[in-house]
């Protein structure tokens, strides 16, 4: 088995659950951080008891996410960083660690304690500045925020600040997304997430939209928004290198490029995911529940599958079409080939690199296009199925 060498730690706790929210929180104005990391330890040694690991081991990026990790307050970070030297190591000089925050609870003192624990990156959960669509969300900063957050994290000796924006907003809250670009790029972010709104049936917006009571915009306004943002993003000198992310040379996410080159990766906390080919797991997302098992022995595990053959093959061409990056040419077969040539056509896709008959043809490889992008999980589909048709026959 090959080792990990990313780490994600899910902390869940959250002042209050926004209306489109489906990850893994749980609310609460005093968050239980003194169990948190007991849990987490625990589960640590868990995981190296089942898959026969020795500490410490090796890693090269750790991501904090949530819920909302800057509740952990001006201590935590460096009670975590104890906790985690038990079991793995990494070297200062090139270890990436993000711990994602929101500006209401992101202040001078927080951003200093954790640039001091370690944290070289900070992850913003601005997603408007638009008053209004702020309240709708349930977000608990202001409009001026998210200024506030990423002038503490420079101050604060944070290396790298990213910025989380959601589009897609529906329409009758008039929130300006040209205005809200305009806004997050002039603070000059290092990198800049883009996530459009989705309605998860399990969320008080699934719900209600499911009853009418909400109207999310149709393809072609959300189409429009995304494509504005990519240009936007591009005259302000960020590279989009993934389908959502776009970054100054340099800034990209290193631990978030693991997921899509398939790595190997280790998940700890209530809801969280890890991968260590060919098995993926995850584990349960209750607080209350996740904690019970780890107080009585019990791996938190709540199931697992093997991504191999037909589902490892779809994997690996959606991951590959998600990025800048693509995938190899050479790796296609002919009914793919013909399938690119299509998209190409459509301006959905691009051939890149020396051209065909070349002595360095097996350098080409077949990337998605701004709008390519919109259409990723379509186009995935297609191009596995072209694959099947060429086995098949």
């Amino acid at each position: 088995m090959t080792l990990p060498a990313h780490l994600y730690v899910h902390v869940p706790f959250c002042l209050r659950r926004c209306p489109y929210c489906d990850f893994a929180v749980q609310p609460g104005r005093r968050p239980p951080i003194a169990d948190w990391l007991d849990a987490v330890d625990a589960e640590l040694a868990l995981a190296f008891a089942a898959h026969a690991w020795e500490p410490p081991l090796s890693v090269c990026t750790l991501y904090l996410g949530g819920g909302t990790p800057s509740l952990l307050g001006t201590g935590g970070m460096a009670a975590l960083r104890r906790r985690l030297e038990r079991w793995v190591r990494w070297d200062e000089g090139v270890l990436e660690w993000t711990a994602e925050a929101n500006p209401e609870s992101f202040d001078a003192g927080v951003a200093r304690a954790w640039a001091d624990a370690g944290v070289t990156r900070v992850s913003l959960g601005v997603q408007t500045f638009h008053a209004p669509a702020l309240r709708w969300m349930g977000r608990l900063h202001g409009a001026d925020g998210a200024v506030a957050a990423v002038e503490v994290a420079r101050r604060g000796g944070i290396r790298d600040v990213s910025i989380d924006l959601i589009f897609a907003l529906p329409a009758r809250l008039g929130r300006d997304w040209d205005d809200d670009l305009r806004r997050a790029l002039t603070l000059a972010p290092d990198h800049l997430s883009l996530y459009g709104l989705t309605a998860e049936a399990g969320t008080p917006l699934g719900r209600w939209v499911a009853s009418g009571r909400e109207a999310m915009p149709d393809e072609d306004a959300y189409a429009a928004e995304y494509l504005r943002a990519v240009e936007a993003t591009a005259a302000a000198g960020l590279r989009q290198y993934e389908v959502s992310n776009f970054a100054r040379p340099g800034h990209e996410s290193v631990h978030n490029a693991a997921y899509w080159t398939g790595a190997p990766y280790l998940g700890i906390g209530p809801g969280a995911h890890s991968f260590l080919p060919p098995v993926r797991s995850w584990n349960r997302r209750d607080w209350p529940g996740y904690r019970e098992d780890l107080a009585a022995g019990r791996s938190p595990r709540a199931g697992e599958e093997t991504v191999a053959g037909a589902a490892a093959r779809l994997e690996r061409i959606w991951l590959g079409l998600r990025t800048v990056r693509g995938l190899p040419v050479a790796d296609l077969s002919e009914g793919q080939r013909a399938l690119a040539g299509d998209w190409h056509g459509r301006g959905w896709a691009e051939i890149e690199g020396p051209d065909a008959g070349s002595e360095a043809e097996g350098q080409r490889r077949l990337r998605l296009t701004r709008a390519g992008f919109l259409l990723l999980d379509r186009l995935a589909l297609e191009l596995d199925g072209a694959a099947g048709v060429d086995e098949a026959a």
